[in-house]
């Protein structure tokens, strides 16, 4: 059975109009009042907005794991 795991999609506005979708991983890094995460994987070609890399990066995030998740 797959364990769940802790991943995280942020957009990131690099240039103006340039909107490019990262996956972080949760680590057991100890950090004081702060969950650290590391990058997982990001998105090499810019979407125009930050809805479409939203939606982008929960295409990645399916395409790693399948529409219903790691437990089905």
């Amino acid at each position: 059975m797959s364990q769940l795991r802790n991943i995280a999609l942020t957009v990131h506005e690099l240039e103006e109009g340039e909107f490019y979708w990262v996956l972080m991983e949760g680590t057991d890094y100890a950090m004081e009042d702060a969950l650290p995460y590391l990058p997982l994987e990001a998105a090499s070609d810019p979407q125009t907005t930050y809805a479409n890399a939203l939606v982008a990066g929960i295409a990645a995030i399916r395409k790693l794991f399948g529409k219903d998740g790691p437990l089905a």
